[in-house]
């Protein structure tokens, strides 16, 4: 049989550990801190993708920070005017219209304009061919064209066509995942203030030969554009670049892209 001396010890055991259970539970409730019921309502507005575009890890931590007041309600960019709305609503807040932005790809060379150096037989990657020696694209600084930014958008953004991605300005969010997924650095987040957005298609900054033999719809440096558009367009290191702050202002712009030699110069 078991001794009375265990078995008293055993029960006060138990008794003490109940006892400090109860405490702990009853310190606990009144030391517990009220959520913001404002914080479930913000949560269930958010599209819950948590894409990371607004700076934080999730949409719970953007709704928690919403309630704060610490941010504001339009950094949901994946879920548009009507997310925002609905925001504006709960916290009851009014909140100006961001300038729209939009993902862009400066190269504009698709699989039949793109000259090639080699076959390449490795993983069909952006990564992997731009680490292997550059893949089959004579081009440097082209696009290599194996989709890797089409699966990093989770919004289904971007599509090949002809080996070349194309940007839906409707549902990109600009939440910069295709930026940090391209090896060679292609795509920029770039704003809209107007209904259109001009910029080069290139990012080769070798001299116009150079690039010729390398690309049939390269940038070329021969400073049309420049001279069409009193500087907005300009040329630096062999290559044209434009100053978007003012490139609402361009009133030619179909006849800027209609003389680009190559082609090269394009709009959203």
């Amino acid at each position: 049989m078991m001794d009375n001396t265990v078995i008293t010890s055993i029960l006060s055991m138990a008794g003490l550990g109940l006892f400090f259970a109860s405490v702990l539970a009853l310190v606990s409730q009144k030391l517990k801190v009220k959520e913001d019921p404002r914080i479930e309502r913000i949560e269930e507005a958010l599209p819950g993708v948590n894409c990371g575009v607004c700076g934080f890890a999730n949409c719970r931590q953007y709704a928690e920070a919403l309630a704060k007041e610490e941010i504001s309600p339009n950094q949901c960019k994946a879920g548009g005017e009507e997310v925002i709305s609905r925001l504006s609503g709960i916290l009851n807040v009014k909140i100006e219209k961001k300038i729209d932005q939009i993902a862009v790809l400066h190269c504009g060379a698709d699989e039949s304009g793109r000259k090639k150096k080699a076959i390449y037989t490795g993983v069909k990657t952006c990564l992997a061919a731009h680490n292997t020696f550059g893949g089959e694209v004579l081009c440097e600084y082209g696009c290599l064209g194996y989709a890797d930014c089409m699966r990093a958008c989770p919004f289904g953004a971007i599509r090949m066509v002809r080996g070349l991605p194309k940007i839906d300005k409707d549902k990109c969010t600009t939440c910069g995942k295709c930026v940090a997924s391209c090896p060679r650095n292609l795509i920029t987040l770039e704003k809209i203030d107007s209904g259109n957005l001009i910029y080069v298609a290139c990012s080769n900054p070798d001299k116009g030969p150079e690039t010729r033999k390398v690309c049939s719809v390269g940038c070329i440096a021969c400073g049309i554009c420049q001279k069409l558009t009193g500087g907005i367009f300009y040329v630096e290191n062999n290559l044209a670049r434009v100053r978007y702050d003012k490139a609402k202002n361009i009133a030619n712009t179909e006849e800027v892209i209609n003389k680009c030699p190559t082609k090269c110069i394009v709009n959203v």
